[in-house]
């Protein structure tokens, strides 16, 4: 994990939030280091974690996770990560019909729209375990990304859906957190996107927006960084709160600063 970005989020393994959505959007840059660092945040904090893997595969995270100190190959083999690897198992499901319910069972259908296999997939991978001393902490479900769903033909409304009953079970019922990831094509034709984008908005208690900086490539400042906190608990004047950061991601950890204020520029 990032210990700046921990320190910008104000929080710590020891002392993670429950029962939030916390929103990774991408718009002309990538953001997968903020899935990277999640996915660590929560393995160290010792939570039980689901992880929806739609884009990579389970060697590219598990590289990127040795450098952030996490073992993916030992959180799973003990139990704590549960790791749908979509790359993989989707070739299954085009070649062979399941004889049982697959998570991706939509790729198979003439229109995709059905995602409650998946939504079955993640509760019965974070279900609390039967009897005696619960092992890990509040469960987590991680997706990387939302916008591959689209892509795949699945409508913004049955995305929405799917994540809806998630945080019923596992942010409401488990008292646990939700964070996935949706690219912003930034392209106002692509209603679906802009649906899906908004719909989250709305429900998230955290959003984080990595951006491209609007001058185009630089070699010492890779982008910036918006923190949105959302409290719907709140009084109106206080119920958000932003800021903006610019960053520099480097081969173990990411630096943060003030915009304008990278130690290149001064």
């Amino acid at each position: 994990m990032f210990p700046e970005l921990n320190h910008l989020l104000n929080t710590t393994p020891d002392k993670a939030e429950q029962g939030k959505l916390t929103l990774l959007c991408d718009a002309k840059t990538d953001g997968s280091f903020l899935v990277h660092h999640f996915l660590s945040f929560y393995l160290k904090a010792n939570c039980k974690v689901c992880f929806v893997a739609l884009v990579q595969s389970f060697s590219h995270y598990g590289i990127v996770g040795q450098k952030l100190g996490v073992s993916l190959t030992a959180a799973r083999e003990r139990g704590q990560l549960v790791f749908l690897e979509a790359l993989k198992t989707s070739v299954d499901i085009f070649f062979q019909p399941p004889v049982e319910p697959h998570p991706l069972q939509f790729l198979r259908e003439a229109s995709a729209g059905n995602l409650q296999p998946l939504f079955e997939f993640v509760r019965e991978a974070l279900k609390p375990e039967d009897g005696g001393e619960a092992k890990w902490r509040h469960p987590v479900l991680l997706v990387d990304d939302l916008s591959v769903l689209l892509s795949l033909g699945v409508g913004a409304v049955a995305v929405l859906d799917f994540i809806h009953y998630c945080r019923a079970t596992v942010c409401t019922e488990l008292k646990g957190n939700v964070v996935a990831l949706v690219h912003d094509s930034g392209d106002s034709e692509d209603e679906e996107n802009d649906l899906l984008l908004s719909g989250l908005s709305h429900q998230s208690h955290l959003i984080l927006r990595a951006e491209g900086l609007a001058t185009g490539f630089c070699r010492d400042v890779h982008g910036q960084l918006r923190v949105l906190w959302r409290r719907p608990s709140w009084p109106a004047a206080q119920r958000d709160r932003s800021l903006t950061y610019q960053y520099k991601i480097q081969d173990k950890t990411v630096s943060f600063f003030a915009k304008g204020l990278s130690p290149a520029v001064l």
